[in-house]
Formats: structure tokens, C-alpha cells, sequence
């Protein structure tokens, strides 16, 4: 699912800005399937003073849902600061996918009433319990037991923690998968990162964090005048006060946090559960993810851990459509018992350094953990340093921004601001003689002495390059101590924070120690500290082995001692085999067709089925248009023509040749398949230059500029992409996939986005396009843009072919027709009332002198004599059949197969 950050934004930019001014930011598109919404008001807890809390929610049930076919469920709750708005795109993907989908506002969020408890089991976790209530109470909804639905519960942060609570105060709760939440909230916000007998109990306060979290709850809701404590309880409200003057959290405040804390629940959380962490987050860092998982897996209940490239801090962010699919994998295995392979193997996402070429984020893979971490070490060297905290922490170094520090990351040493002066002691490595891969929190033992009665301090480790121009702090993450006792010298053990990060040959590691941070408090008053290196300097680094795409790595050494040897026995029988079946491959007889699919079948594990004997042709010339509702198997079928994956049965010929991975038709053909993605810094024209010069064909025969006219895109083809907007976006992706002028074009969805006169524009570019004797093939669920633009129709549902033929053909082989009869004034309701009375009629709506028929098996002229003959006078009759009737026609047919 995708993590939300809004509630972070604001605060953010105010933080850039007093820094700068101190120191002189497809899934593969398809139909739409037939979701029913509906907003309603749930009943919460009531407030500390009895007052009544109503809940708002919306309720997504999916098409198909009924009494006679239950689905499961899952509640949505959102970040901090959000309201159910934000859950409103995963809450309807769920419900695509035929789960009833509840997304509701939290109390004191949004359109909810009551107040802020920051996930307190007495409030938001009983509130949780009535919207599980409330599903119990929908025949829609899939029963384990009477009062017992089956149902999941998801949410980012605030709703992440939210559900392991409910999870352990509600065993109703089937599934849960949290993303990027807290297991210790006293630890998320004071944290401690060393131990040892020099550790104090008290961790250092994270005020920039918790002041846009407080920051987030004050501010008054529409028409609400602005109080000091806004929207929070006044318990809450004191003790946040009382932190954000001392720096210290009060034993009231620490029994809050710890009461909305997961780890008071862990221990009886039997919901198999799916937790999502952040390796680019401050707030809320991987440690806490770990600890949860740890907590749960140890009584026995299935946990998988991911740690994604994204977080609060932003990061890279490109792996929503992974999060969204595991998810969904994960419900449906608990919820829905689908049979598939539970997986429960820990998985981090390792960030390359190059770009992608969809959609310029760094590439990254997923890592699967093959076997229990190992640990290298590195010594560190240095002697004794002094340095000075100023009074108050001010001026502070500056290592990170909330809300933005893992997009300050990418940028590497650019962003690594000077520590001011006399505020930093450093160690370092000496050039590293290999590569050290880190997946983990490293660790390295201090001695610190001061003249105050303890010390904070702020622990780093950076990557430094071998001629010392490049300082990049992994993930822009610190650790912050407190040590006591240290006026004669403590010892403290430190594990810095978890990242996965890898130290190239060459480098070293320099551990950095300052006194200030501007994101935590400092103490009020001036002191001197002494830092020195203890246990010999030695720096443990962790690391997991693992191999990308879920492999074991073990199985690598094996494949390279018998690789060649397969290779060299495999090239000849290839060669003959080839020499072979070249002549199959080309049907000489199909070598002027565009299209053949010839009983085409694609199936998935646990028996899904995803297109099923589908066999249809597309001559030149032709725009064909793809309907079906979501699920209805367009897309496979698409990335199938497109030789993207393999068909399971049947085969598919493009101008006689048959379809295989890079087969050399493929040139023949354009293709809009996913999501557009461009280089945001290039032009339109530059990008379009660059995608046909990586394709290693020659610029002249791109015909850039054909290509630009038919997609209509104008003198804005030289802007830079980032000002593009999203329907820009679209039409310079169909400009992409006309370059060439390729014979056959196959466009998924390619009016998304699009305003109505940019619908019409593109349009009129098909039906240029196809005007020069090529080919469309376009998927929409726009069935009045299809229509006007096809010439013909292919009809999926259910991965299954339900009709095809020209437009007219599908328009006149309809089963039922709808007609406009204009009937004398005043006389709407009589003339209703006559037709309602008949056989043959499906249904009759009027607006004022105007009836719309809709016809089964009657003729037009029977409703008008009927109407004639008792006393009507019609004034007009016209036929309204549309594409919409017909496809709605078929479509329903098909639900019983």
C-alpha cells in the first residue's frame, strides 16, 4: 500500500526554510470494476467527559458481494494528521479485488468528532472495535461466527500501530499488515541508542518529530476557534507541554505512550501479521519494525518483515505497487485461504545507484534473507576529543529534516551541512580492502567524560570516498545517547541505526560524534565533553546474505560450477532446434494480418485463471477497442501481444510471426502498455530522442516530428516533463509509442488523465493514425470515447471473449434497445404508467415530456401503439441504443459463467 506523508509536508518546508536562512524538497492500468461506495457515520467511544463521538467512514463494497456471496473485509485507518480520504485509492483496489473495504476517520480527524488519544486503548482501539462491530452487521461480509467477521486491518504510522493494538485487544482481527509504524512510542520519541552502565534511563527528545506530531492535532478544524491544546485530550496535552519545556518526559507521559505502545500488545497478537518498515525514516526507524516483529514471532503467530525504500523522510518511494501486491497477497492468504505457500522470510530493498528508465528513481531490488546475519568488523582510530555544547544547542548541527531527510540523502555530500565549530569528534577506518555490505544496526563502544552530570551526545557513521569529496551519511539517520556518570569517564555501547547500505573498496568509514542536533533537544546549559574510541575501536558491521528476486545465494556457486557446461551442451541443440522451427514461426498465409490470437490461455498459481480461450484477429486499418471490467483479463492479454509474459495455452501471431520474448516483429509495433515514466529534467522532445536512441535504432527513422503532429502535443513537446501535467504525461507516452510510425499500435488505457478536450484530441490522433493504413489496438473503459474512436470492438469479461465484431455490429445485435418517445405535455406520468403495464419492457424513465424505453424482445412500434391507443399523442421516436447498453448487456450475461 502506499505510505502517506501529508501530515509531515508543512512542518517540513517551515524547517527548510529557518535552515536556509541559518546557514546564509501502474499497476498496470485497467477498467474500473463496478465498486459501491457509500459514506456513513459509525458510533465511537465517548470522550474523557461523556460527550458522544460519531466516526466518519466510507464503505466500498465490491461487485458480487451479497448475502448469498459473502466476502472478508478489511478496516483502513490512516497516518497522523490524515482523515479516510487518504486511504481512499487502496480502500477501492481492495475492493477491485473483492474485499469489503471500510476507511474511516480517525477521532478527532478529518469529518470524526471526539478527541485526540494518540491510539489510546481506551478510545481509538475501542473505536476500531466498532467498526469491526459495524461489519459484523452487513450480510455483505464473510462470518467466521455470529458477531465475527473475517477481516483484516491495514494502516501507514498512526494507522499501522493502530492495527497491531486492535489486533491485540480484538482476536476477531484475521490479518493485519502495519506499515511503517512505532513498537515503543517513548523510545520512537526519546529515543536511547546505547547501553551499558554509562546509559541513562531517559532518552533525548526528538522535539522537531514531536513538535509536527503535536503541531499536526492543534490545528483547529473548519469554524473551530484555536486552542493551545486543539483537538487532544488535556492529558495528552500537559504532558507534551511539560516535554517540549524540559526536554523530559513525565511519568504520566511515559504511561500514555507506553498504554499506545505495541509492545504492551505483542505478546497476544495471533493475527498473522505483515509489517512494512521504512529504511528512510527518523521518525519512525527500522529498530522499531524489528521489534515488533521479534515481540510477535516469538509466541508463535506468522510474521513476515520488508523494509522498503521509502518512509517518513520520503526516500525513493518506488516500491508502492510491491507493497500493494504484497498486501494483497497477504489478505488473501489469511482472509480469503487461497492456498498459497505462506511466506514468512525477512525481505529488504537494496537501492542501486542508477536510474530507472520508467520513472528516473533509483533502481532497486528486493533482497530475500537465505540464512541468520553475519557480522564483519572494521577497526575505527583516534585519539581523545573535546567538544563543546553551546548553550540551549544553539548554533546546532544539522543533519537531517524531518519529512524530507531521505530525499536530502539521494543528494549525497550536498546536503551534509558543516558541524559548527568545536561540536565534533571523528574516528575513522583505514580504506577498506573490499566491499562491506551492511543490513543491520553497526555498533562501536565509547568513553565519554564531562563536566555536567551527563552528557547527550549525536553518534554517525559516514561513507567517506577516498580522496575525503564525498561525506554521504546513509539514510541521513543518527544516534542519539545520554550517558550518566560520565564526570569520571562512562562507557557506553552504541548500535547506531539500522540501514542497508553498501562501503565500496576503497573507502572509509568515519564515525562522527557531535553535541548538538537541531531535530533533538540539547541541554539548557554550556558543558565540555571528552569522547574517546573503547574496546580497541572496533566497529561491528551486520550484514544478512540473501539474494535478489528471493533466490538463495548458496544455489549461485552451485549454478556457476555447471553453467558452462550447460551452456556449451545447450548452444548446438539450440541451433538445430532453431534452424528447425524458424519456418513454424512464420505463417506466410497470416504475413498482411496485424493481430491473431488463437486460443489464448494464461493461468497463475493456486488456479487463478487470468484469460481463458480467447481467439480474435485485427486486420489493417482497424481500430480496435478492448472493453472489459477490471479483472476481465485486458491486460494480460495486452502484455501478452507484447511478448512481456507468456501465454499458458494457445498462441499469438503479429503479422505471421508468433509472438515470443524480443521476437523481431516486436519493431513492428508501438506500444503503451504501462505507466508513462520520463526523465523529469529532460524535454518532451529530449526524452523522446533519447527512448529511440537507447533503442539502437537510427535517428532517421524515428519520423520524431510525424509522430509529434499526430499526438497533437504542440510547442509544449520543449518544456521540461516535471512542469508536464498528468494528461501531458499521457500524450507524450502515445508520442513514444508512435515513433517510427510503427505498423501496429497497442495502447493500454491512454486517455487517463485526460480533460474532455484532450479526450477529443486524442481521439481525432487514432483516427489519423489508423487513416495511413496502421493498426490500432486500444484497451478503455471510456466506452462512449470507444464508440466514437473504434471501428471495432473486442468484449472480455472474466478473462473470457463475450463478443467482437465491427461497432455497428455489437450496436445492432443488442438485446434489449432503448428508445426517447416525446409524449404531449403534462402527460409523462400516464404515458409511464401504460408502459410499465407491458410485456417486453425492461424498464421506463421520463423527465417531463420525455420517456426513455428500454426494450426486451418488444418492438418500438407496440409501445407506441399502446401509447396511441390509450389516448397519447407521441410526438417523436428515436432510437438511443449506446455502446454502454450493449457492453452492460454482455457483461451481465457473462456473470453466471
Amino acid at each position: 500500500m502506499r505510505v502517506r506523508r501529508r501530515w509531515v509536508v508543512w512542518g517540513a518546508a517551515a524547517v527548510v526554510a529557518v535552515v536556509l536562512c541559518g546557514a546564509a524538497v501502474s499497476a498496470a492500468a485497467g477498467s474500473t470494476p463496478a465498486v459501491r461506495t457509500q459514506a456513513l457515520r459509525i458510533t465511537g467511544t465517548p470522550d474523557p467527559d461523556g460527550s458522544p463521538v460519531s466516526l466518519d467512514a466510507t464503505l466500498y463494497v465490491p461487485a458480487g458481494a451479497s448475502a448469498s456471496h459473502p466476502a472478508p473485509a478489511v478496516v483502513l485507518a490512516h497516518g497522523f494528521g490524515g482523515s479516510k480520504s487518504d486511504e481512499d485509492a487502496d480502500a477501492r483496489f481492495l475492493a477491485q479485488h473483492g474485499y469489503v473495504a471500510l476507511a474511516y476517520s480517525a477521532r478527532g480527524f478529518g469529518a470524526s468528532g471526539g478527541q485526540i488519544a494518540v491510539d489510546s486503548p481506551d478510545y481509538e482501539v475501542r473505536d476500531a472495535s466498532k467498526t469491526i462491530d459495524f461489519l459484523a452487521s452487513l450480510p455483505e461480509v464473510l462470518k467466521d461466527a455470529p458477531g465475527d467477521p473475517r477481516v483484516g486491518f491495514t494502516g501507514p504510522s498512526y494507522g499501522g500501530a493502530l492495527s497491531l493494538l486492535a489486533a491485540g485487544y480484538d482476536h476477531r482481527i484475521d490479518a493485519i499488515a502495519p506499515e511503517i509504524t512505532w513498537n515503543d512510542l517513548n523510545q520512537a520519541l526519546f529515543p536511547q541508542d546505547g547501553s551499558g552502565p554509562g546509559a541513562a534511563q531517559a532518552g533525548v527528545f526528538k522535539k522537531v518529530w514531536a513538535g509536527e506530531f503535536f503541531g499536526a492535532g492543534t490545528t483547529p478544524l473548519s469554524g473551530q476557534a484555536a486552542t493551545v491544546c486543539g483537538r487532544f485530550t488535556a492529558a495528552i496535552c500537559a504532558g507534551y507541554q511539560q516535554s517540549a519545556t524540559t526536554g523530559v518526559a513525565s511519568p504520566t507521559l511515559r504511561s500514555l505512550l507506553a498504554a499506545s505502545s505495541p509492545d504492551s500488545v505483542t505478546s497476544r497478537i495471533n493475527a498473522p501479521t505483515l509489517l512494512v518498515q521504512g529504511e528512510d525514516d527518523s521518525l519512525f526507524p527500522l529498530s522499531e519494525g524489528d521489534a515488533n516483529a521479534r515481540q510477535i514471532a516469538a509466541h508463535g503467530t506468522p510474521v513476515k518483515e520488508l523494509w522498503y525504500s521509502g518512509g517518513h523522510d520520503g526516500g525513493t518511494d518506488a516500491d508502492g505497487d510491491r507493497l500493494r501486491s504484497l498486501t494483497l497477497s497477504w489478505f488473501d492468504r489469511y482472509l480469503k485461504h487461497d492456498g498459497s505457500t505462506p511466506d514468512t522470510a525477512f525481505q529488504f530493498i537494496r537501492t542501486g545507484s542508477a536510474l530507472s528508465s520508467e520513472n528516473s528513481s533509483p533502481t532497486s531490488s528486493v533482497v530475500t534473507a537465505s540464512g541468520p546475519a553475519t557480522t564483519s568488523t572494521v577497526t575505527l582510530h583516534g585519539t581523545a576529543q573535546g567538544i563543546v555544547s553551546p548553550p540551549g544547542g544553539n548554533p546546532a548541527a544539522v543533519t537531517g529534516l524531518p519529512g524530507l531527510s531521505g530525499v536530502l540523502g539521494e543528494l549525497g555530500s550536498a546536503v551534509n551541512l558543516p558541524t559548527p565549530p568545536g561540536q565534533q569528534a571523528t574516528f575513522e577506518s583505514a580504506p577498506l580492502g573490499n566491499a562491506v555490505d551492511v543490513v543491520g544496526g553497526p555498533s562501536v563502544s565509547l568513553t565519554v567524560s564531562t563536566d555536567a552530570p551527563d552528557a547527550t551526545l549525536f553518534v554517525k557513521l559516514y561513507d567517506a570516498a577516498p580522496d575525503g569529496s564525498a561525506m554521504v551519511l546513509p539514510n541521513q539517520l543518527l544516534a542519539p545517547i545520554r550517558v550518566t556518570g560520565s564526570s569520571t569517564g562512562a562507557t557506553i555501547r552504541i548500535t547506531l541505526p539500522e540501514i542497508v547500505h553498501d562501503f565500496p573498496a576503497g573507502h572509509r568509514l568515519m564515525l562522527a560524534v557531535s553535541s548538538t542536533d537541531l531535530a533533538y533537544q540539547s541541554p539548557a546549559t554550556a558543558h565540555t565533553y571528552s569522547v574517546a574510541l573503547a574496546g580497541g575501536g572496533v566497529l561491528n558491521l551486520p550484514d544478512v546474505p540473501g539474494a535478489a528476486g528471493g533466490g538463495l545465494a548458496a544455489l549461485w556457486a552451485v549454478a556457476a560450477a555447471v553453467a558452462f557446461l550447460i551452456a556449451a551442451l545447450a548452444v548446438l541443440g539450440y541451433v538445430r532446434r532453431r534452424a528447425r522451427t524458424r519456418e513454424a514461426e512464420v505463417d506466410p498465409e497470416l504475413a498482411d494480418v496485424p493481430v491473431v490470437l488463437s486460443h489464448l490461455g494464461k493461468a497463475y498459481g493456486g488456479g487463478f485463471r487470468a484469460v481463458t480461450d480467447v481467439s480474435f484477429r485485427v486486420e489493417r486499418g482497424q481500430v480496435l477497442g478492448l472493453l472489459g471490467p477490471n479483472g476481465a483479463g485486458k491486460t494480460t492479454a495486452l502484455r501478452m501481444l507484447m511478448g512481456l509474459i507468456h501465454p499458458t495455452e494457445g498462441e499469438i501471431r503479429v503479422f505471421g510471426h508468433r509472438i515470443t520474448p524480443s521476437a523481431s516483429v516486436l519493431s513492428r509495433v508501438g506500444a503503451f502498455v504501462e505507466g508513462p515514466g520520463f526523465l523529469p529534467h529532460l524535454s518532451g522532445r529530449d526524452n523522446l530522442e533519447l527512448s529511440w536512441a537507447a533503442a539502437g535504432r537510427p535517428s532517421g527513422d524515428a519520423d520524431l516530428e510525424a509522430a509529434l503532429e499526430l499526438a497533437g502535443l504542440g510547442e509544449s513537446i520543449e518544456r521540461k516533463v516535471k512542469t508536464y501535467s498528468q494528461g501531458m504525461r499521457q500524450r507524450l507516452a502515445v508520442a513514444q509509442a508512435m515513433l517510427g510510425l510503427p505498423d501496429l499500435l497497442v495502447l493500454d488505457e491512454p486517455t487517463n488523465g485526460l480533460d474532455p478536450p484532450q479526450i477529443r484530441e486524442m481521439r481525432e490522433a487514432l483516427r489519423r493514425y489508423a487513416a495511413t493504413g496502421r493498426t490500432v489496438v486500444v484497451s478503455s473503459h471510456l466506452l462512449a470515447e470507444v464508440e466514437q474512436t473504434c471501428t471495432h470492438c473486442v468484449v472480455m469479461a472474466r478473462g473470457r471473449l463475450v463478443a467482437q465484431g465491427s461497432v455497428t455490429e455489437l450496436l445492432s445485435a443488442a438485446t434489449s434497445v432503448a428508445v426517447a418517445i416525446d409524449v404531449g405535455p403534462g402527460e409523462s406520468a400516464r404515458a409511464h404508467k401504460v408502459l410499465t403495464e407491458m410485456a417486453g419492457i425492461a424498464g421506463v424513465t421520463y423527465d417531463d415530456d420525455r420517456l426513455t424505453v428500454r426494450l426486451e424482445g418488444l418492438r418500438p412500434s407496440a409501445a407506441v401503439t399502446a401509447l396511441v391507443g390509450a389516448g397519447l399523442a407521441v410526438e417523436r421516436i428515436a432510437p438511443q441504443n449506446r455502446l454502454e447498453d450493449v457492453f452492460l448487456d454482455l457483461v451481465e450475461e457473462r456473470q453466471g459463467v
